[in-house]
């Protein structure tokens, strides 16, 4: 198992990092998305890159990252309401 570290320069410890770190984010996107649907609280994205003139290529990535977190939003609501586990309550 050294040997097999020693071949790939740890690149497997690394790969699993990053893959925890993507998570990570992807999960803080799914819950800024769900805070905004159930509250309307909406995350100021401004506030993070400033004026949009200035930064265009960084508001537009954040807009983006969200916009992930919206997806992730949608898929796991119509899996939930497909499976038999939930039920709609409103």
């Amino acid at each position: 198992m050294v040997f097999l570290n020693l071949l790939t320069f740890g690149l497997w410890g690394k790969l699993g990092r990053l893959t925890h770190y993507a998570v990570d984010a992807v999960l803080i996107s799914t819950i800024l998305a769900g805070m905004r649907r159930s509250t309307g609280l909406t995350f100021r994205t401004e506030r993070l890159v400033g004026d949009q003139k200035d930064n265009g290529s960084m508001g537009k990535w954040v807009d983006q990252y969200l916009s992930v977190g919206e997806w992730v939003m949608d898929q796991s609501v119509a899996v939930a309401g497909s499976s038999g586990w939930f039920q709609r309550s409103r």
